[in-house]
């Protein structure tokens, strides 16, 4: 969870953060694990007679090489081709039957399937869920057709948006041994040459209980979920998971430089440099740090890179920091935008690294920290009040390997940021070695064509 996603839903919250900072997110979860590894979490919540089911699995483009990106992606869209009892389609035909709704997603780090409907329904899910874990078909005929939609889609997200194929090509270029280089969706000739026995192969692989976390939120009881867990998925049986070797990316010893063409309006940039992950909730200090940072920098309408560069300076037409220190890999602080009309990309370059030395040098105000930590803390303070957010980042803690109960121990870990700790990361963080920059250079717009313009941070997963 950035710090970016978190202060979109806070802007109009923070004057209630007192009434609400003692909420916990671990606060009456229980869990279980069952015999054959699956562990179960189940957060009641009573406010709707509605329950969020989701089913995530620990793999995603983290474990694919070379030969076979965005396996995890395409076996996400052939969990739905059926099963013995229940055909191709049938899945979500029947959840919609029931009045809920249904989908899925494959990140860096896992692949998620999630329902949401009434609460009476939960057995209903779980049932399907537990079937397609053991028992799906995977059809040559079906995949044969399916791919042809995943390579569409990697077409229109990816290689017909030269936003997109800059950040894959950022990735490519910042990491060049860890996984995380690697397009969740996929390299399109990997995607030609897949075959129906690698996706077989990946499913036996990865897809088992003991693999797995079940989170639950709504107005259910944990021991009746539990009992449903055991029911279905109990029989379904542990499986001998391939050994996980440490990835860890050598060091950068210099900065790296990429320029890609592409058809836009006007030319971007964007500049990643290497960052610290979370990994110790309690020890760790600098994740926290980091996302303060790229608060101050832009995480509110009144922020460092909008008021000066845009509006001031009318340097550029728009401004971007991201950071995400929460993962299996290796994180990125990135920071980029496009320069207005008539600036040149290299004045832009210089003017968002003039933005991050005035904080090495003078480091940040008293009300700028206020500020961003009250937001941010507000944001997941009220995040919860969505069972769906709630479900989500159980999961996420629980993939990264933090651990969703120490919610309320991150949220203090963010309090206790200090002006002087932003910036020293600053100091630490903002350095060439780690630098890598990635520049998209414009080519002409074809005659009835449209500009598409580079996203605000990485594209989104991908979806079924």
């Amino acid at each position: 969870m950035t710090l970016k996603r978190l202060l979109a839903v806070a802007c109009t919250l923070v004057a209630l953060l007192p009434v609400a900072a003692h909420a916990s997110l671990s606060a009456g979860a229980v869990e279980t694990t069952l015999d054959n590894g699956l562990k179960v979490i189940v957060k009641p919540d009573r406010r709707a007679p509605v329950v969020i089911s989701q089913l995530w699995y620990r793999v995603g483009s983290i474990d694919e090489t070379n030969g076979i990106t965005g396996i995890s992606h395409v076996l996400e869209h052939m969990m739905f081709k059926g099963t013995p009892s229940v055909p191709a389609g049938e899945f979500s035909r029947v959840v919609a039957a029931a009045g809920g709704k249904e989908n899925a997603f494959t990140s860096r780090d896992h692949t998620v399937y999630h329902q949401q409907l009434a609460a009476s329904q939960l057995p209903l899910v779980i049932r399907l869920e537990a079937d397609r874990m053991r028992n799906l078909i995977l059809d040559a005929d079906e995949f044969a057709k399916e791919i042809q939609v995943v390579m569409e889609e990697r077409r229109w997200r990816i290689e017909d948006q030269p936003g997109s194929l800059l950040y894959e090509v950022l990735l490519g270029t910042a990491l060049q041994a860890h996984p995380y280089r690697l397009p969740v969706i996929g390299y399109m000739d990997d995607l030609r040459h897949m075959t129906i026995d690698d996706v077989r192969d990946w499913y036996r692989r990865w897809y088992a209980p003991n693999n797995a976390t079940l989170v639950v939120v709504g107005d259910v009881e944990p021991e009746q979920v539990f009992a449903l867990a055991r029911e279905h998925f109990g029989p379904v049986p542990a499986a001998a998971l391939p050994a996980r070797k440490p990835q860890a990316e050598p060091e950068q010893n210099g900065i790296r430089r990429v320029h890609m063409s592409g058809i836009a309006e006007q030319p971007t940039v964007t500049m990643a440099w290497r960052a610290p992950t979370l990994t110790d909730p309690a020890g760790d200090w600098r994740p926290y740090a980091i996302d303060i940072l790229a608060g101050v920098l832009n995480g509110y309408p009144g922020a460092r890179l909008g008021t000066s560069l845009v509006r001031e300076q009318r340097i550029a037409a728009d401004v971007d920091a991201y950071y995400d220190g929460l993962g299996r890999g290796p994180s990125l602080f990135m920071l980029g935008g496009t320069p207005a009309d008539g600036v040149s990309i290299v004045r832009l370059e210089q003017a968002l690294r003039d933005q991050v030395a005035r904080i090495q040098k003078e480091g940040v105000r008293p009300e700028e920290l206020a500020r961003v930590k009250s937001q941010v803390i507000a944001a997941m303070v009220y995040a919860r009040d969505s069972i769906s957010h709630q479900a989500k980042m159980i999961g996420n803690l629980e993939s990264a390997g933090v651990g969703y109960r120490n919610d309320a121990l991150m949220l203090e870990r963010m309090r206790a940021v200090t002006a002087e700790q932003v910036q020293e990361v600053a100091r630490e963080l903002f350095v060439d070695e780690r630098l890598t920059i990635a520049i998209l250079d414009p080519l002409p717009m074809p005659a009835n064509g449209a500009a598409t313009g580079a996203p605000k941070g990485p594209p989104p997963g991908a979806r079924h």
